[in-house]
């Protein structure tokens, strides 16, 4: 006897419908083909003690199981579900009359539980697609992949629940999320806030202007002055995410793996923050089973790169390109995978291999020589990515001790979604170019010329604190910001002003200042 039951593999962010047939007839061997890899071969293992520790016996047949297409690898353990179903299907346990509408997915526990698997919501999406019915997952799942509408959604507990179901004998409903409702109902809880920071005003700044146009941004000082307090707080001011942003960030988080079981739809922009010993791969992407790296994770969010020195050349250096292009490519001889990676990048590092070059508490032991070498540890190249360079001094205890609360997040978001409202109307003709930070060259002279007042601070700037070359635009592009969060229609000279004091790291002298 012949059944077909409906499953899906998942590469990158696409899910590919794949059929499980499965041919019994008399004799005693068992065959899987269709590229299986090791995790899909062992799930005769757990189908055998699954049906046995529920009352069915594993059939005593010449059973022949293909999962098509067979040119496509498959991987993990989501195929025991419905290579269990089919299986006992073509032993007449399971009514096959429904199985051609539905797609399973779920790995079986040796006592028949379901346990999760990854990439229930691109799975979700496919079967809607496809106009399959309805889709069956572990009840863990059930949440993730409810949020695809027009598709029923069955969240089952075991093995027996799905017999029961294609059998008739029990009646399940189908899981329905109002999305909209929880999207919009968590999107302005934040654990951190800027308020419960005291003093430092020049950083919120800097962090406010980085916020409002999409700025890579990196903080400069000793240790203790709060550099990875602010970068935490970052999000909390971020514009909030749209539906098809979410949906986008949570496809991501699906495929890899990282979903918890009470969320739906990721409502708050993602924030990550690798450890310094990450590898290149890692923080990229791939894998023997191909998975989205910190980038990807960060897609829609911030990418936290605390002591930015510390970090392998490599694996900065592998950073150039997603920066730039906000997609990464991985290539490898088995596979091509394609993941988003739009996120804004945030650094922080100490002034020196001792930490206190320019703290008025601590005496630097540095060289300039010693200081210069330390600096270049970062690449131009990625240093060019960078629009704002901002120092951050230790707070003094009179700012510490102030019982007096500082601006909330709350206030500063509705200044940066403002400015970003204006950036969507500037740029509605240009495709993907949302912010100021995605300014082409051209765009710069279409929108950020200065006057002639302006180039002149400019000239004069470039030519006593000897800016390089690569500042000039990046000065423009943050004035341009800063006008927009003013309402502004002109860059002014005050905001060009502001722009020249975000390029701390560019100056000529910055080695020799203080010594």
């Amino acid at each position: 006897m012949l059944v077909k039951t409906y499953c899906a593999a998942v590469t990158g962010l696409e899910a590919t419908i794949v059929t499980v047939e499965v041919s019994m007839t008399r004799g005693v061997m068992f065959h899987l083909t269709g590229l299986p890899d090791n995790a899909v071969r062992e799930s005769r293992d757990r189908i055998v003690a699954a049906l046995q520790n529920n009352g069915y016996k594993f059939p005593v047949a010449d059973i022949t199981i293909n999962l098509a297409p067979a040119d496509i690898r498959k991987e993990g353990s989501a195929y025991d579900l419905p290579l269990a179903v089919a299986i006992l299907s073509a032993n007449n346990k399971v009514g096959s009359e429904l199985l051609d509408r539905y797609v399973m997915i779920g790995e079986l526990g040796l006592d028949g539980r379901l346990q999760p698997v990854k990439g229930a919501l691109p799975i979700a999406i496919k079967a809607r697609a496809e106009h399959y019915k309805g889709l069956i997952v572990p009840r863990q799942n059930v949440r993730e992949a409810a949020v695809v509408n027009n598709l029923e959604v069955y969240g089952m507990d075991s093995l027996m629940d799905v017999i029961h179901f294609f059998n008739g004998t029990s009646h399940v409903e189908p899981t329905v999320l109002d999305t909209r409702k929880i999207f919009y109902d968590q999107q302005s809880h934040f654990e951190f806030d800027f308020a419960d920071v005291r003093g430092q005003e020049s950083v919120k700044r800097a962090l406010e202007v980085a916020a409002a146009g999409g700025h890579n941004l990196i903080m400069i000082g000793p240790p203790g002055s709060g550099k990875s307090m602010m970068a935490k707080r970052l999000p909390s001011i971020l514009p909030p995410l749209s539906l098809s942003e979410s949906l986008e960030t949570t496809q991501i988080h699906s495929v890899a793996g990282k979903l918890s079981r009470e969320t739906s739809l990721i409502s708050q922009r993602p924030f990550r923050a690798p450890h310094h010993t990450i590898s290149p791969v890692a923080l990229v992407g791939g894998g023997n089973n191909p998975q989205p790296g910190e980038i990807s994770l960060a897609h829609n969010g911030v990418l936290f790169c605390d002591e930015l020195p510390e970090f392998n050349r490599s694996v900065l250096e592998v950073m150039r390109q997603p920066l730039e292009d906000r997609r990464i490519t991985i290539s490898r001889s088995k596979y091509t995978v394609e993941y988003p990676c739009s996120f804004m990048f945030v650094a922080s590092m100490n002034p020196c291999p001792c930490g206190y070059y320019g703290d008025p508490t601590h005496h630097c032991v540095c060289s300039p020589g010693q200081i210069q070498r330390y600096m270049n540890k970062i690449s131009g190249p990625l240093m060019d990515r960078i629009d704002i360079q901002c120092e951050i001094t230790p707070v003094p205890f009179e700012e510490i001790s102030k019982a007096a609360p500082g601006e909330p997040s709350e206030l500063i978001r509705e200044r940066v979604i403002r400015a970003r409202h204006i950036q969507e109307d500037r740029y509605r003709e240009v495709k993907g170019v949302h912010c100021n930070a995605q300014m082409t060259e051209r765009m710069i002279h279409q929108y950020a010329e200065p006057d002639a007042e302006g180039i002149e601070l400019l000239r004069v700037a470039m030519q006593r604190l000897s800016l390089s070359a690569r500042a000039y635009n990046r000065i423009l592009k943050v004035a341009r910001t800063i006008a927009d969060l003013d309402g502004s229609e002109h860059i002014q000279t005050v905001h060009l002003a502001e722009a020249i004091g975000y390029r701390q790291l560019d100056r000529g002298d910055w080695a020799e200042r203080g010594v």
